[in-house]
């Protein structure tokens, strides 16, 4: 067994403290400076980096060896610790005042020449830097992104420990149950045609830690989704997953909150948590800002001028308020000095989005420009854009379709204009709760009701009765928590009573055989003393992100798929044997 020497001290930490001290430091050849007799070598580990230097005058076989170095060569230095010379400190390092003057060096392995630099950030191709993910890990950024994820969880751990919340876990190998997502599936060797099922989430069983007297509980776990990717989505991802019982919303509302707090506290001091997160229904938020989950950086809210324009002359707009339908706007902060191809292109990406058209509307100092104009005349024109709060130099932007469409494109281009216009403030939080989703939505594929989170949501009980015919008018007991226009996550106030629970599966048309098949233990579980209970889970992969201010949770992740689903490094996924497949009764179909 090699003898090594006892670290003393990680390369980050020196300081003028240690002026004078023999130190033992181990790491990696970060940069080198050749000046003839004299080489300085910067060595990093995963503190930080200390400069080293190699005198010729001191120790001339020494100097040699330091010479010979190379970049990403690991090595063991000894040496002393001393000032630099006056006006020689570098203010980039936390060890700039200081250097240490080697006596001893070992290399303890080389290193072929790296693919990209592992000192500097330049642009790397995102194939190259998973296939040698490595290799883009020790770059102090990247090993930066990794160090904060692990003080977010720590700290999360720490301040749910506070409040009396237990860690537990939950399984992996589990039973396909569907949560709105494919499942990731596992033959079984030793039950022929038997599969698990990667869990998508751990939904059901932290209810049965409900019911079996777990009254708080979370877990960071891993989840499993085989749906098509982007920049905030990856086949396997990290929740945290917290449950609680005897609680109303509002109590974890003021948990969740707490929380937030906390990791400002501790982890992000850039970062300002309101002592109470604002609230705002779904109703809400989509008829102000046409999304489910609202970036509040920034104004531009869609107002509906149905009222206004419905007995106009224009055709379109008549006919989609008789229709059921409604007339949005939305203005665009100075958008009246777009060019007409400007404002083409921004009709063209209308249609893409989903809109049969969308009609504009300007105002200079003297009258307004629109081809909507001689339909509406000046007056109504003066009350669209009083109640769009549009005024001299700005852009109205018209869409007349069904509720959901209508918002759906003025709220895909408020976000896209922000963007383009740089109306979104950096380093701003604005973090919001979103509440009284609907409870059910209509499946057009199967042509029936669908839960809109999950089918162990509860509703408003008072809703139930109220809109028996119309169930979806009945609003659940979900809520979303929003930072700067993304979902962080998600929970509900779930389903404890079997009765209700059988409602619920009627309203999805799923028949009691097959959701005894599909969720049997768990409406087993709600017969035997089941508590009220609520829960909420938060993305962490998407938490890191945001509080880092990066555009994608790849750039979180140690090892992340790309958005094809695959890992360069491993090359997965990869083809099994035949032997193996026969282990598990599989063959492919030609």
């Amino acid at each position: 067994m090699q003898d090594f020497q006892v670290r003393t001290h990680y390369c980050g930490e020196l300081s003028l403290h240690d002026k004078g001290h023999r130190v033992v430091l181990y790491g990696w050849l970060h940069k080198m400076r050749d000046l003839g007799g004299i080489v300085f070598v910067h060595l990093r580990d995963i503190s930080g980096i200390s400069q080293v230097v190699f005198d010729s005058a001191v120790n001339k076989d020494l100097h040699d060896i330091g010479a010979a170095l190379r970049h990403e060569f690991v090595v063991r230095i000894e040496g002393t610790v001393r000032a630099r010379p006056e006006g020689n400190d570098n203010p980039l390092l936390t060890t700039g005042e200081v250097e240490v003057v080697a006596d001893k060096v070992e290399v303890l392995n080389s290193c072929d020449t790296p693919p990209f630099s592992i000192s500097e950030d330049g642009k790397i191709s995102e194939n190259l830097r998973y296939q040698y993910r490595y290799l883009d890990l020790r770059r102090p950024g990247q090993q930066e992104k990794i160090l904060f994820r692990s003080r977010v969880l720590s700290a999360v751990r720490r301040y749910l420990d506070e409040h009396r919340f237990h860690e537990l876990e939950t399984p992996i190998l589990t039973k396909s149950t569907p949560e709105g997502a494919r499942d990731y599936l596992v033959p079984s060797r030793v039950h022929p045609e038997g599969f698990y099922a990667l869990p998508q989430s751990p939904q059901l069983f932290k209810q049965i830690f409900m019911v079996s007297g777990f009254d708080r509980y979370y877990q960071i776990c891993r989840c499993f989704r085989d749906e098509d990717l982007r920049a905030d989505r990856q086949p396997e991802f990290t929740q945290l997953d917290i449950e609680m019982s005897f609680t109303p919303p509002r109590e974890l509302f003021k948990i969740i909150n707490g929380l937030m707090a906390y990791l400002a506290e501790t982890v992000v001091p850039l970062m300002t948590v309101p002592e109470v997160i604002p609230e705002m229904t779904y109703q809400d938020a989509m008829d102000r800002f046409g999304s489910d989950k609202p970036d509040l950086r920034f104004e531009m809210e869609i107002r509906d001028v149905s009222d206004i324009v419905d007995s106009s002359d224009y055709g379109i707009f008549r006919n989609a308020v008789a229709d059921g339908g409604h007339v949005k706007v939305l203005t665009v902060p100075g958008g009246g000095s777009f060019s007409r191809k400007v404002i083409d292109d921004l009709v063209e990406r209308a249609k893409q989005i989903g809109a049969g058209g969308m009609g504009w509307a300007r105002k200079d100092e003297t009258k307004y420009q629109s081809p909507l104009l001689k339909f509406l005349g000046d007056s109504l024109m003066d009350k669209v854009f009083e109640r769009a709060g549009a005024g001299v130099g700005d852009l109205v932007l018209f869409v007349a379709d069904k509720w959901k469409i209508s918002l759906n494109v003025l709220g895909t281009l408020r976000l896209e204009l922000a963007d383009k216009l740089k109306l979104i403030p950096e380093g701003k939080f604005e973090f919001l709760w979103v509440t009284d989703f609907p409870w059910l939505d209509w499946n057009e594929e199967e042509k029936r009701p669908a839960a809109m989170h999950h089918p162990f949501t509860k509703p408003h009980l008072d809703e139930l009765e109220k809109y028996r015919d119309e169930p979806l008018k009945i609003r659940s007991q979900a809520y979303d928590l929003v930072l700067n226009g993304t979902e962080l996550g998600g929970g509900s106030v779930r389903i404890h009573q079997p009765e209700l629970q059988k409602q619920m599966f009627d309203y999805l048309h799923i028949p009691e055989e097959e959701a005894q098949e599909k969720f049997g233990f768990l409406i087993d579980a709600l017969r035997f003393g089941a508590p009220p209970h609520g829960g909420i889970a938060l993305g962490v992969d998407r938490l890191v992100m945001l509080f880092l201010g990066e555009d994608s949770i790849r750039d979180v992740i140690a090892f992340p798929k790309t958005q094809k689903a695959t890992c360069p490094m491993t090359n997965a996924p990869g083809k099994v044997s035949d032997r193996q497949l026969r282990e598990v009764g599989l063959t492919f179909r030609k």
